[in-house]
């Protein structure tokens, strides 16, 4: 006979349960980006699987390998192309190849007379490129690594569409909340990854080519790197594409263009800037409302852990935590209000 009770077993094994839930997590933490990306993706691309599935009647394995297809061709690989440009733009500017070490030379000899910062440029593209190199620690370590991380995340992609309907059911069954508050949580999960993802994507995008397009014009070397640059930047709202004009416009400044390098800094701050807070509003309203504290806080928590991808994941992660939070005291409101009619059933 035992000498445990059932309410001591039962206890027993949910602590062995943590314990070894623990140990687990330890080791797929190298492989969190892959879940991580896993849920992102099955987010975005569920509403064309069901629409596939069930809509048109196809195939569910072959619906969710033309996803990951589709999910492969126009984001993953287009980004780390990008990636990789950058971190051979990098390179160049840290060995002195890129053709605008000749700029550099003029701005730096422009801050040297006004300003007493003879050596303003060189230190700053120094200090950027090693900031830039350490936002690219996957790409850099090793194509192993990325290959890895990118089969874990497509194969967990994979059967959460085909046996979609069991991992819903799944959640929802272990969710430690009501029904209805799971499903909320479910609406405010894929609105903020909505937000995060696609709408801070759409203003990346649409200001890393206006910058593009505006360093082109007025003649800046290797606008096309630069709008790359800008795109990235451009997930933090406190920064944002707009400032990379700033320094451009002391590139005419320096080169005695001075007409251009007012224009330059005008579009940049007042069109750039403007824009950005229009897709910001726009987006907002149909999709889910990021408050800029979440994308910079969100920054700072996901570079380290998982370099430029960080500038999504860091939001998000903070965004779903925030979500928690608020659906705790959701919780423990409505069982506080149980305790009290519980306590007086007369009133």
């Amino acid at each position: 006979m035992s000498i445990f009770n059932y309410k001591q077993r039962n206890n027993i094994i949910l602590v062995s349960i943590i314990v070894l839930g623990c140990f687990i997590l330890y080791a797929l933490s190298s492989l969190f980006s892959s879940i991580l990306g896993a849920i992102v993706l099955f987010t975005i691309f569920r509403p064309w699987y069901l629409y596939m599935t069930d809509k048109k009647g196809w195939n569910k394995p072959l619906s969710a390998l033309t996803i990951i297809i589709l999910s492969l061709t126009v984001i993953v690989l287009p980004f780390i192309s990008i990636c990789f440009m950058v971190i051979g733009k990098i390179s160049e500017i840290n060995t002195g190849d890129l053709r605008l070490q000749e700029w550099i030379d003029k701005i730096d000899k422009f801050t040297g007379d006004k300003f007493n910062q003879p050596e303003f440029a060189e230190t700053t593209l120094q200090k950027l490129g090693t900031y830039a190199t350490d936002l690219f620690p996957s790409l850099i370590g090793s194509a192993a690594n990325i290959i890895l991380v990118l089969i874990v995340m497509y194969f967990l992609l994979y059967f959460m569409f085909v046996q979609n309907r069991e991992f819903e059911a799944g959640l929802m069954r272990y969710a430690p909340f009501r029904e209805q508050y799971a499903i909320k949580f479910a609406e405010a999960l894929r609105n903020s990854t909505y937000s995060n993802v696609l709408g801070q994507g759409v203003i990346a995008v649409v200001q890393g080519a206006l910058l593009a397009n505006g360093f082109w014009l007025f003649g800046i070397p290797d606008p096309v790197f630069w709008g790359v640059i800008g795109a990235f930047i451009s997930f933090l709202p406190v920064v944002g594409a707009p400032t990379l004009c700033i320094p451009a416009s002391l590139l005419l400044f320096a080169n005695n263009e001075t007409l251009k390098g007012v224009l330059l800094l005008a579009y940049g701050l007042l069109f750039i800037g403007n824009v950005d807070n229009v897709l910001r509003m726009i987006i907002n309203k149909r999709i889910a409302n990021t408050h800029p504290l979440i994308s910079v806080v969100g920054v700072f928590i996901g570079l380290p852990l998982f370099g430029i991808t960080g500038l999504v994941f860091g939001p998000l992660l903070l965004s779903y935590f925030l979500l928690l939070i608020e659906i705790y005291e959701t919780n423990r409101m409505a069982a506080d209000q149980l305790d009290r009619i519980q306590a007086n059933p007369e009133s």
